[in-house]
């Protein structure tokens, strides 16, 4: 699926990619409803309902993943409700053989995500994957989710890499369309990113269960494989 020696560099998605998207799932769907409800005196399938309708206007926007929006809109203490059920933060099964393996390669790797750095912060707290980056980039620090033409755009000026030779995995199809109208030649997709969600049928581009999948080939190998 990869030859590793047209590779340069690699640029990985966190949420649903090397995280488990359950705990966001969980995060949105169910708790945070339950104590949106609870703080605002509401039914709590009221809530879930005035919630799903929130967040699916926002869909692919940048407020769609910014914390201080959601804390305003909803007025509540959004990191202290994450907090609250940190123990489901978890990395997918091979993240971390791989991420070693990108370092043994000598890729530069770089964390490209959409979350909010007050989201991000806490999730490196509990994981402590950012040893493995060479940067970290969240795209509110541009202004643009990952699904704007003008945050690739953004991140050239920031990151140097060259788009015919780097790898982007991510488990949003959307931005793994921007980043291929932007030119990012090597594409991966997340087949199951929430580890109790379905495992997914993806068409539009090379999908991958786990990592282990491209690890054998080239990672903790000799030589580049095939298959």
């Amino acid at each position: 699926m990869l030859d590793w020696r047209s590779i340069d560099t690699v640029l990985l998605d966190m949420d649903g990619t090397l995280l488990d998207l359950h705990y966001d799932n969980h995060f949105w769907l169910d708790h945070l409803p339950r104590r949106y409800a609870q703080v605002h005196g509401l039914d709590p399938e009221q809530a879930l309902h005035k919630l799903q309708q929130e967040i699916n206007a926002r869909r692919g926007t940048l407020e769609w993943y910014c914390l201080d929006f959601w804390a305003e809109t909803l007025e509540l203490d959004i990191l202290s409700i994450l907090r609250e059920i940190e123990g489901r933060i978890a990395l997918r099964p091979h993240t971390e053989a791989f991420l070693q393996g990108l370092q043994q390669l000598c890729k530069p790797t770089f964390l490209v995500t959409n979350a909010h750095r007050q989201g991000l912060n806490h999730k490196l707290e509990i994981t402590g994957i950012d040893r493995w980056f060479d940067d970290i980039i969240s795209s509110h620090d541009y202004g643009h989710a990952k699904e704007s033409c003008y945050f690739w755009q953004a991140l050239r000026e920031e990151v140097e890499f060259d788009p015919k030779r780097t790898l982007f995995v991510d488990d949003n199809q959307s931005v793994l369309a921007a980043a291929q109208d932007y030119g990012i030649a090597h594409l991966l997709c997340i087949r199951q990113p929430d580890s109790r969600g379905p495992r997914r049928e993806i068409t539009d581009f090379p999908a991958i269960h786990h990592f282990d999948e491209i690890m054998a080939l080239g990672i903790g190998a000799t030589q580049p494989g095939h298959g």
